[in-house]
């Protein structure tokens, strides 16, 4: 899911039946990004950086490699940007249909999907 931090919309959706890891459904989905755009990711997108110089992503910690105060820092302040971005995630999951197995008809989760980011940008707009 692709939201600009600005106006809290959502600009971009792709989803991919079972379990998909966020970078290879990034890849799959052909989703052209602006070169000088700024793109704040989780670490579920690594490797990311490597097609958009653009991007910042949290650094992780490893057993033997504990975290510097300053990459501590960064991360937090990354966090803090990405905020907006998790509100519309939480939000998206009220209506169940990423929160919980779809048991639908697999055809039309597509439809109803981005319906359901067509009325959250319709609400975001009035409000």
């Amino acid at each position: 899911m692709v939201v600009q931090k600005s106006t809290r919309r959502i600009l971009c959706i792709a989803h991919d039946k079972g379990r998909r890891h966020d970078f290879r459904l990034f890849k799959k989905s052909n989703v052209h990004l602006h070169p000088k755009a700024k793109i704040l990711v989780d670490s579920g997108y690594q490797g990311l950086q490597k097609l958009h110089g653009q991007t910042e992503m949290p650094k992780k910690r490893s057993k033997k490699n504990p975290l510097a105060r300053d990459d501590k820092a960064r991360n937090r302040a990354i966090s803090s940007e990405r905020v907006t971005c998790e509100n519309v995630i939480a939000m998206l999951k009220r209506f169940k249909i990423i929160a919980d197995r779809y048991r639908n008809r697999r055809r039309r989760f597509g439809l109803r999907f981005f319906l359901i980011a067509a009325i959250y940008n319709s609400e975001i707009s009035h409000a």
